[in-house]
């Protein structure tokens, strides 16, 4: 089996499950730290040829992360392109078990059960916190409805305010985020890289959380470690 990933979280899914089965990659595919596979350009911009070039039995996708006009370059080429869905957290243990089922994965990895024990075993939370998540700047856009990132946050006690917007990732004046009070501001380090000296001088007065996206964003092994990463985050942030 050769396979293709254009999703980095399932990169690493795959590259730790299926050893040797990985031929391909994404620029932005960082874990398993080391990865020594054919670079294939950007989730938004892969090379198409770079891809054919490989002659995978199947390349990885997902319906968020990657162009319908890629994938369909793929087909084309007779290339079978396997696209995920991932909305919610119970979404994405079925999707990584599709994933490593298509990728001939014999026996469920012992990460997926362990993390799938970790979110069915989440105590309930002492409180609820509501927050904004900025996901970039210049424009600020934010998480809106219907996005894994955001069923994450709910299931950790923390209720993001634009939940029920009609748009997934919306772009909201900053003047309109400040003027919404969330008790805590989460600033995640992807797909914009916020840092403690970019991004929270723009929330005054408001608590901020800097968080890894890949434990707030991947659904993959990450997914273990996840609550306790976040938690521990968002904790220190309301300090």
């Amino acid at each position: 089996m050769r396979v293709v990933s254009l999703v980095p979280s399932l990169t690493e899914a795959v590259a730790v499950s299926a050893p040797g089965a990985l031929v391909g990659a994404t620029d932005w595919c960082s874990h398993p730290v080391g990865l020594d596979v054919t670079r294939v350009g950007g989730t938004k911009n892969p090379k198409v040829d770079r891809i054919v070039a490989l002659a995978p039995d199947l390349v990885i996708a997902n319906e968020e992360e990657n162009r319908a006009p890629d994938l369909d370059d793929l087909r084309t080429a007779g290339i079978e392109v396997l696209v995920t869905e991932v909305r919610d957290v119970p979404q994405a243990f079925r999707e990584l078990a599709r994933v490593l089922d298509a990728c001939g994965v014999q026996a469920r990895p012992r990460w997926l059960d362990e993390a799938e024990r970790t979110w069915s075993s989440l105590p309930a939370p002492d409180r609820r916190t509501t927050a904004v998540v900025p996901i970039w700047r210049r424009p600020w856009m934010v998480l809106g409805r219907d996005t894994f990132a955001g069923d994450v946050l709910a299931r950790l006690g923390v209720d993001h305010l634009y939940a029920a917007h009609e748009d997934r990732y919306p772009r909201i004046p900053l003047d309109d985020l400040l003027a919404a009070a969330p008790d805590v501001v989460v600033l995640p380090d992807e797909p914009y890289r916020f840092t403690a000296d970019d991004g929270p001088e723009a929330f005054p007065g408001l608590p901020c959380a800097l968080v890894s996206g890949r434990h707030l964003t991947w659904y993959g092994p990450s997914l273990a470690e996840a609550p306790r990463v976040l938690s521990e985050a968002l904790r220190a942030a309301r300090r």
